[in-house]
């Protein structure tokens, strides 16, 4: 039988968690219980010995995984349509639509962007598994916005490490439920993923630490328009933090911002919401500034991404609504 084989690296700030927990956040594409019997195999090890599934990670530990390559699905090219920011001979930047997910994954085998980066560039990077060639870093499947991917592996090797380092520059743009206060502040937990849904991120007193800074850009009768700027980049990190605030991402069901937020309304505010909400079947959160040094020809790239077309409209509708609420009117029906 092949193999392919993975090796993580543990960061110096990672708390202790079990070996299984740990795996089970990098190995999206293998469940727990999966991944259990590998470590049970023989195809775990932790600094070159085999350990039990409960073994706590510790800081700095190499953590490596051999994987029968008969459970990597294959993975074709598919020619769809792409918003290419930029390109070259070792990487391209793209400005993903909403409603796209990144890599195949359960549930979702075709029709990714690996799927049309594929097509459209021909070789990608082969440093993560083979489902995910070129992906150097991810957004959720309704976020919006730029992402790079690496055309091989001195690339990929070079942007990881810009990441890892935070020298990378992200900026994010969202519309959250209520006022922030103060109007310009940092967050700052601990991110684990959730005990009762795999699928979910929790703020905890374990896991990795999450460093989200953000600033109010626009105050509305029921929303705020945010900048958010990233020191870690954790799964689900910002809209995890926003909801921990009780500011959810407006249209984000995951994590509390759509139907919940409509309790306390008053009839007109309930109405608009209820249409908005509509009008937008996502959470809106757009990565708006991607910046970072080109590994080949250090030159500094710095790429600005518009405001999708459903966001930028219904900022629209926000604002010509905030008027009439401002005048202590009852907003009509858009």
């Amino acid at each position: 039988m092949e193999f392919r084989e993975e090796t993580f690296h543990v960061s110096g700030n990672q708390t202790r968690e079990r070996l299984d927990t740990y795996l089970a956040e990098k190995l999206t594409q293998s469940s727990r219980s999966q991944i259990q019997k590998l470590i049970k195999s023989g195809l775990v090890t932790v600094n070159g010995r085999a350990v039990r599934a409960n073994h706590l990670v510790r800081p700095l530990e190499a953590v490596a995984v051999r994987i029968p390559r008969n459970e990597t699905p294959d993975v074709l090219p598919e020619s769809i349509p792409l918003d290419v920011v930029f390109e070259d001979s070792f990487l391209i930047v793209v400005n993903k639509p909403p409603g796209m997910v990144v890599h195949p994954a359960y549930g979702h085998q075709t029709g990714t962007l690996v799927n049309a980066l594929l097509a459209h560039c021909g070789d990608l990077s082969g440093i993560n598994d083979p489902v995910r060639p070129g992906i150097v870093h991810r957004l959720d499947m309704d976020t919006s916005g730029l992402l790079v991917a690496a055309k091989n592996d001195r690339v990929h090797r070079q942007l990881a490490l810009q990441f890892h380092e935070k020298s990378v520059q992200r900026e994010y743009i969202a519309l959250v439920w209520g006022a922030l206060r103060p109007r310009q502040g940092t967050i700052e937990t601990y991110l684990s993923r959730s005990l009762s849904d795999r699928r979910k991120i929790t703020v905890s007193g374990r896991g990795k630490m999450a460093v989200t800074h953000y600033r109010v850009l626009e105050s509305f009768h029921l929303f705020s328009l945010l900048s958010l700027r990233l020191g870690t980049g954790r799964t689900h990190q910002i809209r995890v933090h926003l909801s921990h605030l009780g500011h959810p991402v407006f249209g984000d069901q995951t994590y509390g911002g759509r139907g919940r937020r409509l309790g306390g309304l008053n009839r007109a505010e309930t109405a608009l919401a209820v249409e908005w909400l509509e009008a937008l079947p996502r959470q809106a959160l757009h990565a708006r500034t991607l910046g970072f040094v080109h590994p080949e020809t250090g030159e500094t790239l710095l790429f600005e991404s518009d405001l999708p077309p459903d966001m930028a409209g219904l900022l629209d509708r926000i604002r010509k609504a905030e008027t009439l609420f401002s005048r202590g009117s009852e907003a009509p029906r858009q």
